[in-house]
């Protein structure tokens, strides 16, 4: 068979476009294969509690499947990073990442059912409790089956504890107990959980017999099916129940939590052990060690705060970085594609006007693709740019908070503020809490200038008598300790009195440093001076000897005496 010029040519300029468009295809099958490996190699570091090296497979395998459109294994990817931001402590980043996983598993009910459970996780840990409600409600309406229902109840139940709203919490306990959905043993370890929050809530609610009772029969359920982790729960609310009746027993089983938590490195497990025995004066050694152990494991969950920041933030410049230099790959390999077509319109020109017209058809289509591939790389790189110098951090809890809420009145706006201001306040704090201090002679001006900071417009503070106490004679440790407490009485004073007049006065002699210090803001319940983190500055004071008291009433002030030898 005879073939033309012409038919020759387009086969030709056939094989062209094939091998044009052979050179920038993305590869699925590969890249689905490469975001599967990374995924198994975080589940192994996740198991061996290696959370960093964790996190950081996760969110590489998380990009992968982007690129492929995988959006179930996005959303649990996401799921495990925020889980793995929870466990050490990061709750305002869990709910980053769960809100960026909100859009991905919106069509799956287990996954939403997964991510509304977290939210309200974070915010019972953040004390935000009704925000925890409403979003253990959600995941209960999400959750498909009666089993998976009872996780959500279960916390809803827990968070009724902490609002002292006992008999609602009994009602869902007993509830879930009634139905004997967890009595096969598969299930136990749930139905243990259940029983001790059950017996924590009718001791809470001053039925002790009741509350033992279940209490000790969790612990005993736990005990069976070797639940070592669910044990610390169970010997830490019997702590807290013998410590009004039998210190001996509660300081037993404090020292026995504190062993479990230690061996499974349960570190605010460990912390509440060591409260009930510091309150029980079971020994000063177990102040210091608390002391130790919350400083170090704030230093240690900041440091994974800023890693988990930088992992993806760098994830993201160099997605930005590849998906620039894949743009310029196509943009070159059409170039060249251009000069190729170029060269083939000279050779073959000659041969006659209308293959030279149909080379220039072909030519000009090339060329016009070409340059929207330029806008569109150019348009691209612009918004990538935007995006990225306009992102904050702080900036985008804001954006967590207005997601959430209408802000349509000014109570919603100025809770908005609030938050704003709270951030501010918690990050200077941490830094503040965390920096060295200077114990030598300049230790009485350090400690006034940052009394001072807290004076303002607002707010007057009065300090008398700081320099005429000797502080050289003090020992480092006490210093420390006197700065540390003081500091937490002025970020307490700031978030919770609306004091505008604070006095501070320091006296001292050959022996003992005393330190009055009052405002007239509107003071509290002295049963609730404890939650307004009054525990940290007794521990602090105890564990080196001193005593500290309080003195409140609503709308009275607020007063703390506060003695320690020199």
């Amino acid at each position: 068979m005879v073939r033309s010029p012409f038919f020759i040519l387009l086969i030709f300029l056939f094989f062209l476009s094939c091998e044009e468009k052979a050179t920038v295809q993305i590869k699925p099958g590969l890249n689905k294969k490469t975001a599967v490996m990374l995924q198994k190699k975080a589940i192994d570091h996740f198991k061996k509690s290696n959370y960093n090296s964790a996190f950081y497979y996760f969110n590489k395998s998380k990009i992968r499947f982007e690129s492929i459109k995988d959006s179930s294994n996005v959303v649990y990817n996401l799921i495990q990073m925020a889980y793995i931001q929870q466990i050490n402590g990061d709750y305002y980043g869990s709910k980053e990442t769960l809100t960026e996983a909100l859009p991905y598993g919106k069509n799956d009910n287990n996954y939403k059912a997964a991510i509304n459970n977290f939210f309200g996780i974070a915010d019972k840990e953040l004390a935000v409790y009704d925000d925890a409600i409403f979003y253990y409600n959600e995941a209960i309406k999400d959750s498909n089956d009666s089993i998976s229902k009872q996780s959500p109840l279960n916390n809803i139940a827990v968070v009724y504890i902490k609002q002292k709203k006992y008999n609602e919490a009994i009602e869902i306990l007993e509830a879930i107990l009634n139905k004997k959905i967890f009595d096969d043993k598969e299930h136990w370890k749930s139905k243990s959980r259940v029983i001790d929050n059950l017996g924590y809530a009718y001791f809470k609610k001053d039925l002790n017999e009741k509350g033992i009772q279940l209490m000790t029969e969790s612990l005993a359920l736990r005990k069976q099916i070797n639940d070592s982790y669910g044990s610390i729960e169970s010997y830490l609310h019997l702590a807290e129940y013998y410590s009004h009746t039998n210190r001996k027993k509660s300081n037993e089983s404090a020292l026995i939590a504190y062993r479990i938590a230690t061996e499974t490195n349960s570190v605010d497990e460990r912390l509440k052990a060591l409260s009930f025995l510091i309150s029980n004066d079971a020994g000063t050694k177990y102040g210091q060690q608390y002391i130790t152990l919350n400083d170090s494991i704030i230093k240690i969950r900041n440091n994974f705060k800023n890693k988990f920041a930088k992992i993806k933030y760098d994830s993201k410049k160099e997605k930005d970085e590849n998906q620039k230099l894949r743009l310029e790959k196509i943009e070159n390999e059409l170039s060249l594609q251009e000069a190729k077509y170029q060269r083939i319109f000279l050779g073959i020109g000659i041969t006659s006007l209308v293959i030279l017209i149909i080379i220039l058809v072909i030519y000009f289509r090339n060329k016009n693709r070409i340059t929207e591939i330029k806008t569109s790389y150019k348009t691209e790189t612009r918004i990538a740019k935007d995006i990225h110098d306009g992102l904050a951090n702080d900036v985008f809890h804001a954006i967590t908070f207005t997601q959430t809420q209408p802000l349509v009145t000014q109570k919603d706006k100025e809770s908005l503020l609030k938050k704003l201001d709270d951030i501010y306040i918690r990050v200077r704090g941490i830094s503040r809490e965390n920096n060295d201090i200077d114990t030598g002679p300049n230790f009485p001006k350090i400690l006034k200038d940052m009394l001072s900071t807290y004076n303002n417009n607002t707010t007057n503070v009065i300090i008398n008598g700081i320099e005429k106490v000797n502080w050289e004679v003090m020992d480092d440790l006490k210093k420390v300790a006197v700065q540390r407490v003081l500091h937490e009485l002025m970020v307490n004073m700031k978030k919770h009195s609306e004091a505008s007049v604070v006095a501070l006065k320091f006296e001292s002699n050959s022996n003992t440093l005393f330190i009055n210090y009052s405002d007239n803001g509107k003071g509290c319940e002295k049963e609730k001076i404890i939650k307004n983190g009054m525990q940290n500055m007794e521990n602090r004071i105890l564990s080196n000897k001193g005593t500290i008291t309080f003195d409140t009433e609503p709308n009275n002030g607020f007063k703390v005496k506060i003695t320690m030898p020199k």
